[in-house]
Order: structure tokens, then C-alpha cells, then sequence
């Protein structure tokens, strides 16, 4: 064999290569964005569960018509503000290839990333108006949820998302934030942005008592809830893989600082067990019990890729014992959140920003300095902020001109009647009391608004 058809060998088998990688990274995004909708089917399923019947599908239509609107808003501007804003409000260079009409925007045989990775975050997107849509059950308009949803998830989130999720960010290159598993700018904003929303909101009619003592308003079907959690733990393998960049060199972060799914295995199922454990020792209620799942892997969440697994469980077992403290503080407060999204996802964040920070200060970033906690609690203020702030005042201008809720009396007669209209079990007796939501004195507060703690 001379040179020339051995040199010939080597291109062939290097274009081999090449194309093999292309499709590696292809399959492995196209099937995590796949596991991500088991999130969607989750969130609905536990939602549904959570209202009492004349609501269940209102609350299920909710999750179906955010997952449809995000795709379509997420496509015409949402992966373009990941790509244009990096530094923080001016447009960065490169930008355009989000544009809508750009080339990379569509079958392109030469670009085999941006679809992938456009479909991903439209996932992550999507994920962030679930977290909104338990909260806001049983007495916000659908179609104000639609506009809420659209907002957080097309423009918030991914503001955020560029901010401090981006090896270019500036959260990262001025402060050293570490959020591998997006604790700060999935979880926290969309935390803050629910309990914006929730102080215009206002309580389900009957939650509260006049001298503040809070009501059950018990879920229907508890059995659907803890199934419906239970397929988000495992949709939140698929959003982990999504947290990880392919390289024909390996696995690294989203900030290109070198990791392995073996990391991402050991320490995101470690998380879910020590908050399972942590909120049942707390509460004994089943429905946080399995609530502590995602707490567990939000807590661990900024620091999967570096923690070691049996201190990921403390993490996280610490932050199943301390999130529904901070929900009973929230139902003191007259904050009606019967998921408890604002405590899990948000505070939830919070303490998995914080505890990469306190634990694992002075790891290595590729651009900017070194993890620290005060870069882990100044950008935590900023995702708080970023959440809450534009939560609020879009909450208040819909209030403001009565689009946020529905009236009383349709509240009173359920919104599956009033909004869909169809009732969810037509065919069933259902007692009166899951159609009437009368205040009864001295109920202690709920935990979840499912079951009474002991």
C-alpha cells in the first residue's frame, strides 16, 4: 500500500468517525428530549391528582396547552435570547444563528447540534410552567396560565439560562456560579415567578380561615399524585443528560469543565433518596414523601458532577427536612400553594445553589473564578430576583384587568364545568363535599394540602 491510498484510508476512516460522533450526540439529545416529556405526563398526573374532581382536567389542560404554546414561542424567540445574551443585555455575537430564519433553524444536513439542543431547552422550557401550574390550581384562568406560561418559559427562564447556564455567561465568568443541574435557573426562577404570581393570585376560596388558621382542600385521587411523581423522577434523567455536553473527547458540563454520567448516576439517585427519606422523617405525609424526590435532586443539583455520592444523600436528606418547614411558613403567610412548588423548586433552589457554594468552594471553572460561596449566593439573589420580579408584575397587570382568575361562582362550581366543559368522571357519584369547599374550624395547617401531618 503506498502513501497516498493509506493517507486515502485515513480520511475515510476519519470522516467514519466524524459522522458516527454526529450521530452519537444526535441519538443521545433526540432520546433525553423523548425522557423529558415523562416530566409533562408526570406533572399532569400529580396535578390532576391534587385537585379535587369538578377541577382535575382544568388542571391537566393547563399542563397539555403550556407544553403546546412553549414549543412554538420557544422556536420564534427563546433560543435566540440563550444565544444573544451571554454578557448580560447587550447582543453577542453569533446570535443570529437563533433566529428563526436562520439556516441553522431547520433541516440543515451540515449542523446536527442546533435541533437537538434547541428541542432540549424547549423541554427545560416547558418544565419551567409545570412548576408554575400545580400552584396556581383550582382558580386561575386557563388562558391567563397560557400567557404566565409563555412568558416564564420563552423569556424568563432562558434569560436566566443564558445568564448562568452558558460557559460564556457572566454569572459564571464574573462570579464562578457552578449550577450543573440547573438548581438556580430552572428551579429558583421558576420558584420566585410561581410565588409572584401567587401573592396576586390569592387563596382557593375556603383555604383560610378568618383568624388565618388554613382548611383542607384535599386532592381527589392521591394514588395519581405519587404515580405522577414518580414519572418525573424518571423524566429528570432525561433533563440531567440534557444538563451534559457530547464531545468526541468525552462528557463535560455545560460550562465545558470535564464529567461523566457515572457522576450524574451516582449522586442524582443518592439525591433522591436522602430528600424521600429527609421529607418523610419530617412530615410522614406520602405525598411529600415523594415531593422529597425532587427536592432531593434539586439540592444536589448545582454540584452533581463534583459531590461525593454519600454527601449528595446528607445534601439532600438536609434539604427534605428543611423545604416543608419553609411551606408551613409560606401557609402561615396565607401563600395557597397545594403543591408546594414555591418551597420545592424554589427554596428547594436556593439551598442547591448555596451548598455548591458552602461545600465545594474553590472548584475550577474553564472561563472566570473558581466556585466560591459568595459567587453562589450573589448569583442566587440574582435568579431569585429574575424569578419573582417579572412573575409579580405580569401577575398584577392580569389581575388588573380581571384576567387572572375566574369569577367566585365559577370557582364554586369547578372549572372543569366552566372551562373546559367537561366533567371528569360523568359516570361516577361524587359526594357533595368535593363540589363545595366549606371552612372548617380548627384544621391544622397542611403540608402538602393532601393529607394532615402527624
Amino acid at each position: 500500500m503506498d502513501v497516498t491510498e493509506l493517507s486515502a484510508k485515513v480520511e475515510l476512516l476519519q470522516a467514519g468517525l466524524e459522522a458516527a460522533n454526529k450521530m452519537n450526540m444526535e441519538a443521545f439529545y433526540w432520546w433525553c428530549t423523548a425522557l423529558m416529556i415523562a416530566i409533562h405526563a408526570g406533572f399532569l398526573a400529580y396535578e390532576m391528582g391534587a385537585s379535587r374532581a369538578k377541577n382535575a382536567l382544568a388542571s391537566g389542560i393547563k399542563n397539555a396547552l403550556a407544553f403546546a404554546f412553549m414549543v412554538p414561542t420557544f422556536y420564534f424567540i427563546g433560543w435566540w435570547i440563550y444565544l444573544a445574551f451571554p454578557g448580560g443585555f447587550s447582543i453577542a455575537e453569533g446570535s443570529e444563528a437563533g433566529l428563526a430564519w436562520s439556516l441553522n433553524m431547520g433541516p440543515n444536513l451540515t449542523d446536527s447540534a442546533s435541533g437537538v439542543f434547541w428541542a432540549a431547552f424547549a423541554l427545560f422550557a416547558a418544565t419551567t410552567a409545570s412548576i408554575m401550574s400545580g400552584s396556581v390550581i383550582e382558580r386561575m384562568r386557563i388562558s391567563a396560565f397560557v400567557i404566565l406560561a409563555i412568558f416564564l418559559g420563552s423569556f424568563v427562564w432562558i434569560l436566566g439560562a443564558s445568564w448562568g447556564w452558558n460557559p460564556a455567561g457572566w454569572l459564571t465568568t464574573k462570579w464562578g456560579l457552578h449550577d450543573i443541574g440547573a438548581a438556580g435557573c430552572v428551579h429558583m426562577i421558576s420558584g420566585f415567578f410561581t410565588l409572584g404570581v401567587l401573592i396576586n393570585l390569592g387563596p382557593r376560596i375556603g383555604r383560610f380561615n378568618p383568624d388565618g388558621t388554613a382548611n383542607d382542600l384535599s386532592g381527589h385521587n392521591m394514588p395519581m399524585s405519587l404515580i405522577g411523581l414518580m414519572l418525573i423522577v424518571m423524566g429528570f434523567f432525561g433533563f440531567l443528560g440534557g444538563c451534559i455536553i457530547y464531545t468526541p473527547d468525552g462528557w463535560t458540563t455545560i460550562y465545558n469543565t470535564p464529567v461523566n454520567l457515572s457522576a450524574f448516576a451516582f449522586n442524582a439517585l443518592m439525591g433522591v433518596a436522602g430528600g424521600m427519606i429527609g421529607t418523610y422523617i419530617a412530615t410522614r405525609d406520602p405525598f411529600w414523601m415523594m415531593s422529597g424526590a425532587l427536592v432531593g435532586v434539586i439540592s444536589a443539583a448545582s454540584g452533581l458532577d463534583v459531590y461525593y455520592p454519600a454527601f449528595a444523600f446528607v445534601i439532600s436528606f438536609v434539604g427534605g427536612l428543611i423545604i416543608p418547614r419553609i411551606h408551613d411558613v409560606l401557609v402561615k403567610l396565607k401563600i395557597d400553594d397545594p403543591v408546594g412548588a414555591v418551597s420545592v423548586h424554589g427554596f428547594g433552589g436556593v439551598w442547591g445553589v448555596l451548598s455548591m457554594g458552602i461545600f465545594a468552594a474553590g472548584y475550577p471553572n474553564v472561563e472566570g473564578p473558581a466556585t466560591s460561596f459568595g459567587g453562589q449566593f450573589m448569583s442566587m439573589l440574582v435568579f431569585a430576583a429574575l424569578g419573582f420580579f417579572p412573575g409579580f408584575i405580569s401577575s398584577y397587570v392580569l389581575k388588573s384587568v380581571r384576567l387572572l382568575r375566574v369569577p367566585h361562582a365559577a370557582e364554586l362550581a369547578g372549572l372543569d364545568i366552566c372551562e373546559i366543559p367537561i366533567k371528569a368522571y360523568p359516570e361516577s357519584h361524587v359526594p357533595p363535599s368535593v363540589h363545595k369547599t366549606p371552612p372548617v374550624a380548627g384544621t391544622p395547617p397542611m403540608g402538602s394540602g393532601a393529607t394532615a401531618r402527624t
